[in-house]
């Protein structure tokens, strides 16, 4: 039997240098600009070398509404820090405060996120704990299950691993009662959030 000849398959690598900009807050664990630290990781040590590098495209609407309700998404859209008295009873609703806060731009944040998932996942290939119509986990828009919906376009089943230390349970129940999806998650147990699993 003949070896074959080992393929020369790269890494495909999206960054988008505004990610970076976004700020959670004071105090708040969720730090977007080291998304821009670790860019200048792969920079510095010269893994982009070896990488196809792509900038995502900001997802629309219809795309985040493949897996999330439309007044959900409407509401990503509408909210910002100076209106957000307006919108107390969606806030509560949607489950957008002290984990999940409004901050500028967070309908672009969400864009550039799931964008990034969407694009990967038609090539061929964060935020797993977030719901259909409920912000969860510092997660807004579930870009993971986003993608995993573009990968059931090309594949007849997906196989997905988290290895976060939190459960990943939005993408688990998004996929729940299909079996063209599977699930595992390795994570912390008990009280840790979102104390499922």
């Amino acid at each position: 039997m003949a070896m074959q000849p080992h393929s020369k398959k790269r890494v495909c690598y999206y960054y988008d240098s505004d990610i970076g900009n976004y700020y959670y807050g004071q105090g708040h664990p969720m730090k977007p600009h080291r998304i821009r630290m670790t860019h200048n990781l792969l920079l510095n040590y010269g893994l982009y070398r070896k990488m196809e590098i792509y900038r995502p495209h900001k997802a629309t609407a219809d795309e985040m509404t493949k897996f999330h309700s439309d007044d959900y998404i409407r509401f990503l859209r509408s909210i910002r820090p100076d209106n957000m008295s307006e919108y107390n009873k969606q806030m509560q609703r949607f489950n957008v405060g002290e984990d999940c806060p409004v901050f500028d731009g967070l309908y672009e944040f969400c864009q550039l996120s799931a964008g990034g998932h969407l694009r990967s996942a038609s090539t061929g290939w964060r935020s797993a704990s977030c719901k259909e119509s409920e912000a969860s986990g510092f997660c807004y828009v579930n870009d993971i299950v986003l993608g995993i919906l573009e990968l059931l376009k090309y594949h007849q089943r997906v196989l997905y691993i988290d290895i976060d230390v939190h459960h990943g349970d939005g993408v688990e129940e998004a996929f729940y009662t299909t079996d063209r999806v599977m699930t595992v998650s390795f994570h912390k147990y008990g009280e840790y959030f979102p104390g499922t699993g």
